[in-house]
């Protein structure tokens, strides 16, 4: 198993980061997030790596935070829940199974809640779960340092933003590294 993030590898999962669940968060680490969030994306979509977003019962929390649509592209897979763990939204399981692509990197909210079912679901899968830390976020910060150590525990990769994102170019020579070193100047 490489420990290492590849972009061919790869696909983004951006969990529950939302209106209603994002006006309970510190605001100044909710930017932060919703920063790293878009850099993650706009990676992606330069990458061809598939991203998938999910919504916890959207007719009580909201739309996905406007921030992050304005990053948003038709080809990005969204799923709707009520469950925690982003495995159980329906057509989730689907997904998974028809791309073939065994490293799931994951942003979103709540860490201790969401972000920490659906990383060990996805581990029980089989599939090679990183969480950007840096791009996950709780209402309390013991929660969220506690759901950090958890993810570690079960062997999760707990990496960051800039990480993932020299992991997916490889190298200077990648034709996109120009443009996507810039994200994080």
């Amino acid at each position: 198993m490489n420990m290492l993030c590849q972009a061919t590898a790869s696909q983004l999962l951006i969990i529950d980061i939302q209106e209603r669940l994002c006006s309970t968060m510190n605001e100044k680490v909710l930017q932060q997030v919703i920063k790293n969030t878009n850099i993650l994306t706009q990676a992606a979509n330069k990458l061809a790596i598939p991203v998938i977003r999910t919504e916890q019962y959207p007719k009580g929390l909201g739309p996905t935070h406007m921030d992050i649509l304005a990053q948003a592209s038709d080809t990005h897979a969204v799923y709707e829940k009520t469950c925690f763990s982003g495995c159980g939204a329906q057509g989730m399981e689907n997904h998974l199974r028809d791309i073939h692509r065994p490293q799931i990197i994951i942003a979103g909210m709540e860490a201790h809640i969401c972000v920490l079912q659906t990383a060990m679901e996805l581990q029980a899968l089989g599939k090679q779960v990183f969480v950007a830390q840096d791009a996950v976020i709780s209402r309390n910060k013991h929660n969220y340092k506690n759901a950090l150590a958890r993810l570690r525990q079960a062997g999760i990769v707990v990496s960051n933003t800039e990480s993932v994102l020299f992991e997916w170019l490889k190298d200077a020579s990648n034709p996109q590294f120009k443009e996507l070193s810039k994200l994080i100047r």
